[in-house]
């Protein structure tokens, strides 16, 4: 085979394994999410007892038959790039290591081979293979949003936690330790647990007065709640709307998230144009 047909056999492997525009991808994606929910299901029927008991040697083969599958896959994604060590070095690939070496640590360390549930990680792919363009313009804009107020929110969680804290003197004053307020960390704990609304009831106030403060602080809590949402909701809502983007990961530097209409990678600049460079004519766009 020449030069030229291993790099269309390469591409064609690239865009099976990295892309999900495609029948070829969408059907591999599919079988890799199929596996990944047998992977999860068989570890966690492994830890009953009983079936454990019953059926630990078939449940140990469908595990292996699935590892041996994402070792291979792990292998072709790094065959299928021009540039491995971007992908061994990307979550993406962090990801995709922790989700194959588990059963073979297993071999060394028995035990932790329950680590394989990290596998439910790579669901998230379902986004990529129902097309959820929206969806994903949306989570962009949603982390975009995140940056841009997380000084606020620090600013804010910082409030919060000085608030508790002269909450937590207070009652500690009102309560006593007779009340359970032993000390000024006991009082902030049962503020914080308070404040958030979660209502443990290891410690209750005895006092009127210590009932009224208690009644203000759960007021409080639920406009503390809304005060991160609303700062992130104003981000968000000022975010333009993005342009549309597909499935299609750059051979070279392995970049996502690219436009439809793009040509080129916005990494590396490499060319993304498979068809031009294959000799074929772009699909018409209707």
């Amino acid at each position: 085979m020449d030069i030229t047909k291993t790099e269309k056999a390469r591409r064609k492997f690239h865009e099976i394994i990295y892309e999900a525009d495609t029948l070829a991808g969408k059907l591999f994606d599919l079988l890799l999410i199929f596996l990944i929910l047998v992977s999860i299901a068989a570890v966690m029927l492994e830890s009953v007892e009983s079936i454990q008991a019953r059926y630990g040697a078939e449940l140990e083969i469908v595990e292996w038959v699935i590892t041996i599958f994402f070792t291979l896959e792990y292998i072709g994604r790094i065959i299928a790039v021009k540039r491995p060590w971007k992908y061994i070095c990307s979550v993406q690939g962090i990801l995709d290591l922790l989700a194959t070496i588990p059963a073979y640590i297993d071999l060394v360390f028995p035990g932790l081979h329950f680590l394989i549930s990290i596998r439910a990680v790579r669901l998230l792919r379902i986004f990529r293979i129902l097309k959820m363009g929206q969806f994903v313009g949306a989570s962009d804009q949603l982390v975009l949003a995140l940056k841009k107020s997380r000084m606020k929110i620090i600013v804010f969680l910082f409030s919060v936690i000085v608030l508790c804290v002269i909450l937590g003197t207070v009652m500690y004053i009102i309560e006593g330790a007779e009340s359970g307020f032993t000390s000024i960390p006991v009082a902030v704990y049962w503020t914080i647990v308070t404040l958030t609304t979660v209502g443990f009831g290891d410690i209750t106030p005895q006092t009127p007065f210590g009932q009224f403060v208690s009644m203000v602080i759960m007021v409080l809590g639920y406009g503390i709640i809304a005060v991160p949402t609303g700062l992130v909701t104003a981000e968000f809502m000022t975010k333009e709307g993005g342009t549309r983007n597909n499935t299609q990961v750059c051979p070279s530097c392995s970049a996502d998230h690219h436009r439809d209409d793009a040509r080129f990678c916005y990494h590396c600049g490499h060319s993304l144009d498979k068809y031009a460079s294959d000799g074929l004519a772009p699909p018409s766009k209707n």
